[in-house]
C-alpha cells in the first residue's frame, strides 16, 4: 500500500524551461544557441547539481568558451536562469489533495545550491515531510544511492513509496531502489486515476 509520494521538482512541481531566460537575456539567436549549449547542456550544469560548483565557478569556467560580447547575457543566465520556474498547472492542488488523502510528501531533486533560494516560493521546505537535494549529497538521480539515502534518512519502506519524475531514467532508478513510480506527462488528473492515488 502506498503511503508516501516522492516528487521530482523540475517539470513536476515547477516548469523548467531554459528558453525563458534565453529569450529574456539574449539579443540574438546565435547568442541563445551558444549559451544554451555551453550553460544548460555543458558539464558545469551537472557539476552544479552535484554540489561541486557554485554559480561563480560555473560562470568563471563557461565564460572561457563564450565570445566576449555574449558575457553579459551569459552572466544573467547563470545567476537568474530560474526566472523560468513557474508552478506546473495543478501541482499545488495535487500536493494539497495528497496531504488530505493522508499521503506523506517528499521531494527528491537534482538541483544546485540555489534550489534553496527559489524552491520555497513554491512551498516552504517544511510543507513536505522531507526534501533531498542532489547538491547536498554529491550524487544525482538516477544513481540508486540517492533514492536509498531518502529511504534511510526518513525511515521509509520502498514498497510504500510512489515516485514521480518527468524523466524515465530517474523513475527506473527509483524502481531499482524498490519503489513504484511513473513518468509524469504534465497531467495530475491522469496520474491520480491511472495509479489510484
Amino acid at each position: 500500500m502506498i503511503k508516501n509520494i516522492v516528487l521530482d521538482m523540475g517539470n513536476v512541481l515547477l516548469a523548467y524551461n531554459p528558453q525563458v531566460p534565453l529569450d529574456l537575456f539574449c539579443r540574438t539567436n546565435e547568442e541563445k544557441e551558444i549559451i544554451f549549449r555551453e550553460l544548460f547542456e555543458g558539464p558545469e550544469w551537472i557539476q552544479g547539481d552535484l554540489g561541486n560548483l557554485g554559480n561563480d565557478e560555473k560562470y568563471e569556467s563557461i565564460q572561457k568558451r563564450v565570445p566576449k560580447e555574449m558575457l553579459p547575457a551569459l552572466k544573467r543566465c547563470v545567476y537568474e536562469w530560474y526566472v523560468c520556474l513557474k508552478p506546473i498547472a495543478g501541482a499545488r492542488e495535487f500536493c494539497e489533495y495528497a496531504k488530505q488523502k493522508g499521503y506523506r510528501l517528499y521531494v527528491l531533486s537534482n538541483a544546485a545550491k540555489d534550489f534553496y533560494d527559489y524552491f520555497p516560493k513554491f512551498a516552504p521546505l517544511d510543507y513536505f515531510h522531507g526534501v533531498v537535494v542532489s547538491c547536498d549529497l554529491h550524487m544525482i538521480k538516477p544513481d540508486v544511492r540517492i533514492y536509498q539515502y531518502l529511504l534511510d534518512t526518513y525511515g521509509l519502506c520502498p514498497k510504500e513509496c510512489f515516485f514521480v519524475d518527468d524523466r524515465a531514467e530517474n523513475v527506473k532508478g527509483a524502481k531499482h531502489a524498490g519503489m513504484s513510480g511513473a513518468v509524469f506527462d504534465g497531467d495530475f488528473g491522469i496520474l491520480k486515476e491511472r495509479y489510484h492515488l
